[in-house]
């Protein structure tokens, strides 16, 4: 009985969400961090905004907190699926995108671009520290009010 309830089960589905806002995906697009956009959104989330006024208002501890988040973000080693409905946060080519995402869903997820990977591995120093610098220091400055 024990072997017919092995061989009789079904390979699990294989699922995945948007690595940002979580919703279940079918189908995704591979992210690429070198993105303005995407800095911009990810230091005005209601997460981070304290800190993005804070560091605008030239507040040391903002400023601190923003480089953190840049180094969470910019370490992470496997390639991101993300959902259609913010596509738009990313500067990328959506069409190489869409390609990267089926061979990643194809091969269950193992499948990773060259250019996936922590920033500062892929990137060469100079668009790494220009991306670090937007990210830290100016990322979100057009959204967010400011005392004066």
């Amino acid at each position: 009985m024990a072997l017919l309830t092995l061989f009789g089960k079904k390979k699990k589905e294989f699922k995945a969400s948007c690595n940002i806002t979580r919703e279940p995906l079918e189908s995704g697009f591979g992210q690429i961090i070198a993105s303005k956009k995407y800095w911009d959104l990810v230091m005005t989330e209601p997460e981070t905004l304290s800190y993005t006024i804070s560091h605008f208002n030239n507040q040391p501890s903002g400023t601190q907190m923003r480089n953190m988040i840049f180094e969470k973000y910019a370490s992470v080693a496997k390639p991101w699926m993300i959902s259609d409905s913010i596509i738009n946060y990313f500067e990328v080519d959506k069409a190489e995108a869409r390609h990267y995402a089926k061979k990643w869903w194809e091969s269950e997820g193992s499948f990773a671009p060259e250019a996936a990977g922590p920033a500062s591995a892929k990137l060469d120093q100079a668009t790494f520290t220009s991306l670090k610098d937007y990210a830290v220091l100016e990322a979100g400055r057009g959204r967010v009010n400011l005392k004066r």
